[in-house]
């Protein structure tokens, strides 16, 4: 199913468009839904710790990028996971909290719109929706391990992703017979092996139609992949940022913008690189991010594109063609 390319920008060639850039993009933090509905006070603790660390990482970006370094500030909220949650109290509690302890939130966006986004026009969806997971799991290339017995279903058939050889003990028995155990190897490593296997999706079938879940670790990949500017459907970007002017919020979250900019003065939502401020408990998650960026093959008319903005901007900006070296992490204890 996934290992098709039919949404390609290979065939129909479109005219690629270009996304405003900022030179960083920064995740400043992260809570499930309850946590901000039940420990507003934890919220908030954890945004004055943010505050100062953001600026110093506003003054770092000046002296990389001179004076007017363009800096966003971005919160991804969960509601892929816990879709029955309240928007209109998530979303207000949230950004009183920052306005109480001084955090500046750029824009809020949803995780659901990792999987898919829908357009929107005046505040209101229309069109389609894009099938933005679809787009990114198709271009996934999956390292196969030397020799192959084919015993194991590639990627696009199981939903697992490694970044090595997996050990011999989930071949049958049959295979095994009179072979000594293989454990897990990790392709290019040095001294060792860190053998990392991910679960990008499930699959199950309800009523012969085949429902997908797509993981946390995918769906942060491609969050990563947004805020990067690399996204492009039919030539166009995934995600436009909606402006919200203090209007009531929503009370279901397919009615709420899959981006939406809080800050009027802000600076672009995507940015030559990203860096996240998040819980320590996320290292697996941002772990398993990184392998999936590196088994992508991007469009190379949207990579060229970036990489030509950065060169021509008014102080160059050197931009890796490879993704992953693109994203950075503070990890927080305490949460």
């Amino acid at each position: 199913m996934r290992g098709t390319r039919g949404y390609s920008e290979a065939t129909d060639r479109p005219q690629i468009a270009r996304v405003p850039l900022s030179h960083l993009s920064i995740e400043v933090g992260h809570f499930y839904p309850n946590d901000i509905t039940g420990d507003i006070d934890r919220v908030k603790a954890e945004f004055r710790r943010i505050v100062p660390l953001v600026s110093a990482f506003v003054e770092s970006a000046r002296v990389q990028f001179g004076p007017e370094a363009r800096v966003s500030t971005c919160y991804l909220i969960d509601d892929y996971f816990q879709p029955d949650t309240d928007p209109a109290e998530i979303l207000g509690k949230l950004l009183a909290a920052a306005d109480e302890t001084g955090l500046t939130i750029d824009y809020l966006a949803r995780e659901s719109g990792c999987w898919q986004t829908s357009p929107f026009a005046d505040g209101v969806p229309s069109g389609e929706p894009i099938p933005v997971a679809e787009m990114v799991a198709a271009r996934i290339i999956a390292e196969p391990a030397p020799p192959d017995t084919g015993r194991r279903p590639p990627t696009a058939q199981s939903g697992w992703l490694c970044n090595g050889r997996r050990s011999s003990e989930h071949e049958s028995a049959q295979a095994m017979r009179g072979r000594p155990y293989e454990p897990p190897e990790e392709f290019g490593r040095r001294e060792h092996s860190i053998f990392l296997d991910v679960q990008l999706w499930r699959t199950r079938i309800d009523e012969g139609v085949t429902e997908t879940r797509w993981s946390c670790s995918f769906l942060a990949a491609v969050w990563h992949l947004m805020r990067l500017g690399m996204l492009r459907y039919h030539g166009e970007p995934v995600v436009d940022p909606q402006p919200w002017r203090g209007e009531p919020w929503p009370r279901r979250w397919h009615e709420v913008p899959p981006v939406v900019q809080v800050n009027p003065a802000a600076q672009p939502f995507a940015a030559y690189r990203t860096l996240s401020m998040l819980p320590k408990l996320y290292i697996g998650i941002e772990h398993s991010v990184r392998l999936v960026l590196d088994h992508l093959d991007l469009d190379d008319d949207v990579v060229n594109q970036i990489i030509d903005c950065g060169a021509n901007d008014q102080v160059p900006v050197t931009v890796s063609r490879k993704i992953s070296d693109r994203l950075s992490h503070l990890l927080l204890d305490g949460s």
